[in-house]
C-alpha cells in the first residue's frame, strides 16, 4: 500500500489528479478523467457519486485498501475521499500495484493496459504527422493505371497529303489554310503609309559612293 501511496504522490506533483468531489467530477465530465479512486471508508453518497462520474465521463474506478487519511496524505491534504487520475500512463501504473496485491484489480488494469496502448499509438501518429508537416513530406502520388492494363491508344497520324486534303479531296486555299487573318490596327495601318511615302520620295535618288572624302580641287 506504501507503493501505491507513493505512486499517487508522484502523480499529484506531477499535477495529474483532481482531488476531491468537485474537480474529480469537472474531469470526469470533460472526458479527462482515466481512473477514479475512492477512499476505503468513504460514504455511500460518495461511491454512488463515484459510479456517475465515472459513467458520465466513460472511465474506470476502484475502492482502494487506504481510508481517507491516508489518502490524503498522500496527496498533501488532511483527508481525501476519492481523486481522479487525469493521465493514462499514472492510470496504467496505478491499476498495476493495485492488481499485484489484489486479483480484482487486474480486469481494471487490463483495460487500463489497453487504453495506454492506444494511447501511445496516437501519440506516435501525430508526432510523425507533424514531422511530415515540418519537413514537407508528400505522400507518394497514386499510379494512374494499374499493373498490366493496357496503355491508352495513340491517335494515328495521316499523311501529309490527306491530312491537308478537305472535304472531297481538294486541297484548301491559302486563304482557308491560314485562316482568317487578323486585321491590322490602326496604328500599324499608319506606320504602312509613312514607310511607303519614304520609299515614294526617295525611289530616283542615287546611293551615296563610301570612300576617303570629296576629291581634290584641281589647281588654277
Amino acid at each position: 500500500m506504501d507503493k501505491l501511496l507513493n505512486l499517487i504522490g508522484l502523480a499529484q506533483k506531477a499535477g495529474r489528479l483532481a482531488v476531491g468531489e468537485e474537480p474529480t467530477g469537472a474531469a470526469a465530465r470533460a472526458r479527462d478523467a482515466r481512473l477514479i479512486l475512492v477512499a476505503a471508508d468513504a460514504a455511500e453518497n460518495s461511491v454512488r457519486r463515484v459510479r456517475h462520474f465515472a459513467d458520465a465521463g466513460q472511465c474506470l474506478w476502484c475502492r482502494i485498501g487506504a481510508d481517507k487519511d491516508a489518502l490524503g496524505r498522500a496527496v498533501g491534504r488532511s483527508s481525501c475521499a476519492m481523486l481522479a487520475v487525469t493521465d493514462i500512463g499514472f492510470a496504467e501504473a496505478i491499476a498495476k500495484k493495485l492488481a499485484e496485491g489484489d486479483e480484482r484489480f487486474a480486469e481494471t488494469a487490463e483495460k487500463l493496459a489497453v487504453k495506454a496502448r492506444r494511447a501511445a499509438e496516437r501519440r506516435r501518429e501525430a508526432e510523425a504527422h507533424e514531422k511530415n508537416v515540418r519537413t514537407g513530406k508528400k505522400r507518394p502520388a497514386k499510379k494512374t493505371a494499374e499493373a498490366g492494363e493496357a496503355e491508352p491508344k495513340r491517335a494515328e497520324k495521316r499523311p501529309a497529303g490527306q491530312a491537308a486534303a478537305g472535304a472531297g479531296g481538294k486541297r484548301p486555299t491559302g486563304a482557308q489554310s491560314r485562316g482568317d487573318a487578323k486585321k491590322p490596327s490602326r496604328e500599324e495601318r499608319k506606320r504602312s503609309a509613312v514607310k511607303a511615302a519614304a520609299r515614294a520620295r526617295y525611289a530616283d535618288s542615287r546611293p551615296v559612293k563610301r570612300g576617303k572624302g570629296s576629291a581634290k580641287k584641281e589647281k588654277q
